[in-house]
């Protein structure tokens, strides 16, 4: 299976070149600008994907964490589970969002030159 961080990076770098060539305008509008400013300073869409998909990775980390220490009996099963449950969350909403990006870039493809 493909590293979604790597995925999400040469979609990141893909846009980023289609603004340099004008294929897309980078003022978008109200929405584009609303996710510029959640961005932040640094004003790169990339670093934002790949902060949220790494603290995906790293609830993922987490919860693996919590059940094995779950079977050798060294926490509380209430703690296993929670964590479990926002791994498992967490890994639902990043197909959720892969399978939103992904559909985007085909209606993408299908419009007109």
């Amino acid at each position: 299976m493909a590293d979604p961080t790597i995925a999400a990076t040469k979609a990141a770098q893909a846009y980023q070149s289609a603004v340099k060539t004008g294929v897309v305008s980078n003022n978008l509008g109200g929405a584009a600008n609303e996710t510029q400013r959640a961005v932040g300073a640094s004003g790169e869409f990339s670093d934002l994907v790949k902060s949220a998909l790494l603290q995906a990775k790293k609830i993922g980390q987490t919860g693996e964490q919590q059940a094995l220490k779950g079977v050798t009996d060294r926490t509380d099963l209430n703690k296993v589970v929670t964590a479990v449950a926002e791994a498992e969350l967490t890994l639902q909403t990043v197909v959720s969002i892969r399978d939103k990006v992904i559909d985007a870039y085909k209606e993408i493809l299908r419009m007109p030159m």
